[in-house]
């Protein structure tokens, strides 16, 4: 996909996500199927987890489908919940994939992810291949209509008859005689060329703007940062003084004497937690309040920090690292350009500018993970598939990072 102008001729950013629409019976469009779109050679958990990240993270549901319903094709792992989904129920479809070997462990999972809210889909769905037996469990059926013979397909619907909560969803359908096809099997639902080719959704990539800001969160995060040095960068300015308190207030409910003073808030919630609480507010205020690139920010950031765990480096240092990462990337600035403008340490810079270092070699997984460059992963020592739990778990810790940003509290940990 080549890249385009954004509306502010700035150039779009290489996060993508296909979605393919789903329609009713009547043509009403009900959903869409969430399509992976990047690197060659990507194994199943990197792909789904990057689908489950760029909907929910970089451009968020409503964007992509509205209040719609959304089908993820799931590998075993996140069925399993050996990988965790970082969304509730809500409108997501959960696609149990034809490739996936059914057994009890398999069963036991799609009955917890039922339990837990979410709807179940049969992938590609053929009898006598065990999959059979999750039918009582499913929601949807997918028949792909142009690969599996026209009796065959009927023998798959009478299936289904008994149950009846199942609704039958034709996939593929390339030509009229494919729709007649699903039409006489009772399908619900319909998706295919005839009715809708995939389409690629692209984040745009972020105006240049307020580095007065993105100066001041690099000075909250600097490794060596005191609380009277945090007490007179926040109190420069006022917005950003009221908010901490409120923030600090608010997560001193049920405390006799609230805080009063920025001093107060500093030391009641601690320096780690104000330093990423600040940095977290001003990189809100960077980008006017939009969760999305605050969201993007916060998952490299938080995905640094985690590896950087693994490999025996300092966390703090490398959250900033990744956080600064990705602000230069959202607002179309080369990193090392950004790292000669702010107060960093050597070590810092350094990663930012060359990825040199220890802290270097963090970011260098990090997005080479994000960009599906296995190749790159596997050159700095560490397995791809351990950075797919480590990928989740920063986006879920910034979801909510970002959940309690716009609810007025602190961020939960």
């Amino acid at each position: 996909m080549s890249d385009e102008p954004g509306a502010d001729g700035d150039i779009a950013q290489s996060v993508h996500v296909g979605r393919q629409p789903i329609w009713s019976a009547d043509r009403r469009l009900v959903g869409y199927e969430l399509l992976f779109r990047g690197g060659m050679g990507v194994s199943g958990s990197f792909a789904t987890s990057q689908v489950i990240v760029n909907a929910f993270t970089e451009f968020g549901l409503a964007e992509i489908a509205g209040d719609r319903l959304c089908f993820i094709n799931m590998t075993r792992e996140f069925l399993t919940d050996e990988l965790p989904l970082p969304f509730g129920p809500g409108q997501a479809v959960l696609e149990v994939l034809e490739t996936i070997v059914v057994d009890e462990e398999l069963i036991a999972g799609v009955q917890r992810r039922r339990e837990q809210g979410y709807a179940i889909a049969l992938d590609d769905f053929l009898l006598d291949t065990g999959h059979e037996r999750l039918m009582g469990l499913a929601d949807y059926v997918k028949i792909d209509i142009l690969n599996t013979e026209p009796d065959e397909c009927r023998r798959i619907a009478a299936a289904c008859r008994a149950y009846p909560e199942i609704t039958l969803l034709a996939e593929k359908v390339e030509n009229q005689e494919h729709l007649a096809l699903a039409e006489e099997l009772g399908c619900g639902l319909f998706q295919g060329y005839l009715l809708g080719r995939p389409q690629v959704l692209s984040a745009q990539a972020l105006s240049p703007s307020k580095f007065s800001r993105i100066q001041l969160m690099a000075a909250l995060l600097k490794q060596d940062v005191e609380i009277n040095e945090i007490v007179s960068l926040v109190t420069q300015d006022p917005a950003l003084s009221f908010r901490l308190l409120r923030a600090s207030n608010s997560v001193a409910a049920g405390v006799t004497n609230r805080v009063s003073s920025v001093h107060e808030a500093v030391m009641m919630l601690g320096i780690a937690q104000v330093r990423q609480w600040v940095a977290l507010m001003a990189l809100s205020d960077v980008f006017d309040s939009t969760e999305g690139p605050v969201d993007a920010a916060l998952s490299r950031a938080r995905m640094c920090q985690l590896v950087a765990a693994e490999l025996d480096q300092p966390m703090d240092a490398a959250f900033t690292v990744g956080l600064l990462d990705r602000v230069a990337d959202l607002i179309d600035v080369p990193s090392d350009e950004l790292a000669g403008q702010l107060p960093l340490s050597t070590e810092v810079s350094a990663a930012l500018a060359d990825q040199a270092g220890g802290l270097g070699r963090v970011l260098q997984a990090v997005r080479a993970y994000e960009s599906g460059d296995l190749d790159s992963i596997r050159a700095t020592g560490i397995d791809p598939n351990r950075l797919t739990t480590t990928f989740l778990a920063a986006a879920g810790w910034s979801t909510n990072a970002i959940d309690a940003l716009y609810a007025g509290s602190g961020p939960r940990e």
